[in-house]
């Protein structure tokens, strides 16, 4: 026998609030006709779910809309965006980036800070003390949650962040320093997994509930969402292809190195290399941005004779080679290209991508330039901590 439960007044009451204030976030100010028209509920439903949220704050009158009717005019209601404040930090290995955002996710400050001496004591409390500056600035005293994206696997028992490199001291430290602040909530997600929510909710994915964005940069990385939900794994390393087994290296990878993996053949430094040995400019360096700017110089270098043309072959040939390792396991439909040099290759490289990545795996797979920009990682903590703060203002399950 199957028993039936049906909803309490107080939890349909907690349901139609969600609802409105969604459709709230989402679509901006609406009349209360509109609400009806949008949610199905009744007229006396859609009154009393709007005066209650009115007592609460989380609703304002914010004007009037004409309709073609007689009599007054419809009053437009609103989510009230300052009634919560959120901040996202981007923490890399020379400093980090910031914003601070209301609940609507508008940004209301950003800073940009580079760290000098790495080793010094008092780095996590300057970036700290910086995240505030920042937020008082924009008339902000209180930070209701800090979506923070760091490099390395993020422990899904413990949210402690485990490096599988080399991470500076003083990115624990600001950790440390972020969750002492009194009523804030902190949340560690690992860089990736921040710019693949950023692909799938405002980027390439969109249209898309299955898909693996391929990060390129400095280093290589991969975030993998399955059936909506981002899938992180036992301990938090699904994505870590830079330690991938791949034809082409001179070695193999180890427990504590990627050189001889995935990352030897398609990071910013092989990137580098390849540039120039097809007679492209390429950086000293061999950094992230000397590679993003090889990408460019190699687009700019296409025709007969030109080497731009054979360089993004054989580019696309090495990240073919990873992507299939992912495809064939997890056989995701559609990987798209992140990171500084997947941004620079754009159109051109997914789609010399995708014809070999079809060569190389029965799995048929569309190849897509990620769209989120260089602020994917923020923008993915942006989305992050709004969730957060609308599970807890809003109830959501």
């Amino acid at each position: 026998m199957t028993t039936v439960r049906t909803a309490t007044p107080s939890t349909a009451r907690a349901i139609n609030d969600r609802l409105a204030l969604n459709l709230l976030l989402e679509q901006g100010p609406l009349t209360a006709t509109e609400l009806r028209d949008l949610t199905g509920l009744s007229r006396p439903t859609v009154a009393d779910l709007l005066e209650r949220l009115r007592r609460t704050g989380l609703v304002a009158v914010v004007g009037e809309r004409g309709e073609q009717r007689r009599g007054p005019n419809a009053r437009l209601y609103a989510l009230v965006a300052s009634r919560a404040h959120l901040a996202a930090v981007d923490v890399r290995s020379g400093g980090v980036s910031l914003v601070v955002a209301d609940l609507a996710g508008r940004t209301l400050g950003t800073a940009d800070v580079t760290v000098e001496d790495p080793t010094a004591p008092e780095t996590a409390r300057r970036l700290v003390a910086t995240l505030l500056d920042t937020a008082r600035g924009a008339g902000v005293e209180r930070l209701h949650t800090v979506a923070v994206g760091a490099p390395g696997l993020v422990d899904p028992a413990t949210g402690q962040l485990n490096s599988t490199g080399k991470l500076p001291g003083w990115h624990a430290e600001l950790l440390t320093a972020l969750r002492e602040l009194p009523g804030t909530q902190v949340i560690l997600e690992n860089e990736v997994n921040l710019a693949g929510r950023a692909e799938y909710r405002i980027g390439a994915a969109r249209d898309r509930d299955t898909f693996v964005l391929l990060w390129l940069g400095h280093g290589v990385g991969a975030a993998v969402i399955l059936d909506g939900r981002l899938r992180r794994g036992f301990s938090g390393g699904t994505g870590e292809i830079g330690f991938l087994p791949v034809p082409g290296t001179t070695g193999l990878p180890t427990a504590t190195s990627c050189d001889g993996g995935f990352h030897s053949l398609a990071g910013s430094a092989a990137v580098c290399d390849l540039a120039r040995a097809h007679g492209l400019p390429a950086g000293a360096a061999g950094d992230a941005p000397a590679a993003e700017a090889a990408v460019h110089a190699a687009l700019a270098a296409l025709g007969p004779g030109k080497p731009g043309g054979a360089f993004l072959d054989e580019l696309a040939e090495r990240i073919a080679v990873g992507a299939a390792g992912i495809c064939v396991v997890l056989d995701p439909g559609c990987v798209v290209l992140g990171g500084e040099i997947g941004r620079a290759g754009g159109a051109e490289l997914a789609e010399r991508v995708e014809r070999r990545l079809a060569g190389l795996s029965p799995l048929r797979t569309e190849v897509r330039a990620g769209t989120a920009g260089g602020g994917a990682v923020l923008g993915g903590a942006v989305l992050t901590a709004g969730d957060a703060v609308r599970r807890d203002l809003f109830g959501e399950p």
